[in-house]
């Protein structure tokens, strides 16, 4: 394939692999946690640490990581301790995290409109192999927490209070959960974009469930659903010249209503087999001749 050949496309492709990857591996845990958006949230706080990345000359994806892990420990707290405040306190700092990375992309030097686009929607010729090694390291950190600690992540995301009994340390878990979705976030700006990264962390584990009740099958699914959504907008990107990100977005979206469609009349046979069964186990039963019955006098 043409698209093969080139060294950009090459390092778009596998950087698609590895947001399609590790977008999902969080987001299931973040949808179980009722917390579908804070990927959007973490992203707006992003842009300020791209934004100090091009004023201080250095990697925006590094600046990005480190700016993205202090805002969703932030988060963390303020759903931890905020009481009747704590959505007005995230509302400033998600703002806040734009509006500065706007005004400190348009103060530095090597900034402009067409670098703030590539990062909020993503962009596959600004790929560069720096950008790899650092998505590459990140993507990493993400699998191995989320594969590695996903019973006690799982514990944690079903039911705070229960994992508190069994011992498991809440807050820190919580705090891992908040600093590995910040890590995805910066993993997926250069694909997808700031701005549409959580729909990749939700939208694949939605279309997974609805096939599937299982946490592990469910992860399974929107791994495979990821990868392949990212590979299919890429090269849809590249072939006809479209945004990644909003490309891949509704791929995703594609695949969601799909796996409805196809789970609805499944569902409705699986209901009618289960009602079948019941009935069958509580249908009353001939009456069992007595002892006596059986004796003649």
């Amino acid at each position: 394939m043409e698209m093969l050949d080139l060294a950009f496309m090459q390092r778009a492709l596998l950087a698609a692999v590895l947001v399609g990857i590790t977008a999902p591996a969080v987001g299931i845990y973040l949808v179980q946690r009722r917390q579908a958006l804070m990927g959007d949230g973490i992203g707006h706080v992003a842009m300020t640490g791209v934004g100090l990345g091009f004023l201080l000359n250095s990697s925006p994806v590094w600046m990005a990581t480190i700016v993205a892990i202090a805002g969703s420990v932030a988060m963390e707290l303020i759903r931890a301790y905020g009481k009747t405040r704590g959505d007005l306190a995230l509302a400033l700092l998600f703002y806040g995290g734009m509006a500065g990375g706007v005004l400190l992309i348009n103060l530095s030097p090597t900034g402009s409109n067409a670098n703030l686009s590539s990062y909020l929607f993503g962009s596959l010729s600004t790929v560069s192999s720096e950008d790899i090694t650092a998505i590459a390291i990140l993507a990493a950190f993400v699998v191995l927490v989320t594969v590695g600690l996903r019973r006690q992540l799982f514990a944690v995301s079903q039911d705070e209070e229960f994992a508190r009994v069994t011992g498991l340390p809440v807050r820190a878990l919580n705090l891992l959960v908040a600093v590995t979705a910040a890590v995805t976030v910066t993993v997926a700006m250069r694909v997808v974009g700031l701005l549409l990264v959580s729909a990749l962390m939700v939208v694949p584990v939605a279309a997974a469930q609805q096939l599937s009740k299982s946490f592990r099958t469910t992860f399974v699914l929107a791994v495979a659903t990821g990868i392949t959504v990212t590979l299919a907008g890429t090269a849809t990107s590249y072939y006809q010249d479209v945004p990644p990100g909003a490309t891949i977005v509704l791929y995703a979206i594609g695949v969601f209503v799909l796996l409805t469609l196809l789970a609805t009349p499944l569902a409705k046979r699986r209901a009618r087999a289960a009602e079948a069964e019941a009935e069958g186990c509580g249908a009353p039963q001939p009456p069992r001749p007595r002892p006596s019955d059986d004796v003649k006098v």
